[in-house]
């Protein structure tokens, strides 16, 4: 099965310290045409937001942990056009079952464009919430 980020070609600048930042090179086919130009849909704002809080929560997990989003909030203050993007995400505060995440998305001229907020749920790793590969923590920085 192929991670979100190699789907869409996001790729992961940096994370550890319960911080991660990611990068997208967003093209023109996955917005929509507006009277003012193209516009990145907000499905995918939504889904680099999340995947940076989900980066950041990644590197406060321990080996036998993994997490489920249980609450995502999103608020788009500029349409995000076809171009890079950056999205930088934070674990605001980690307690033995749950984790407090934000995400702020900003365009190439550092104009902030979105922010985020989620809840992760921390389960142990195995079972059903386990992962398919324990030797993988989320994204892999890519040079």
């Amino acid at each position: 099965m192929a991670h979100i980020a190699e789907t869409i070609g996001m790729q992961l600048v940096e994370r550890g310290d319960g911080k991660a930042t990611l990068a997208w090179d967003a093209p023109e086919a996955y917005g929509f045409p507006t009277s003012t130009g193209q516009v990145i849909h907000g499905g995918m704002v939504t889904t680099i937001l999340d995947s940076a809080m989900g980066g950041a929560c990644w590197s406060v997990l321990g080996e036998d942990e993994v997490f489920l989003t249980a609450d995502l909030r999103v608020e788009f203050y500029r349409s995000a056009r076809p171009g890079l993007l950056t999205a930088r995400g934070t674990v605001i505060k980690r307690t033995s079952r749950l984790a407090f995440c934000a995400a702020e998305l900003f365009d190439g001229d550092e104009r902030l464009l979105a922010a985020s907020r989620c809840t992760q749920t921390i389960l142990p790793a195995g079972g059903h919430g386990g992962r398919a590969d324990p030797t993988k923590r989320g994204y892999e920085i890519r040079g």
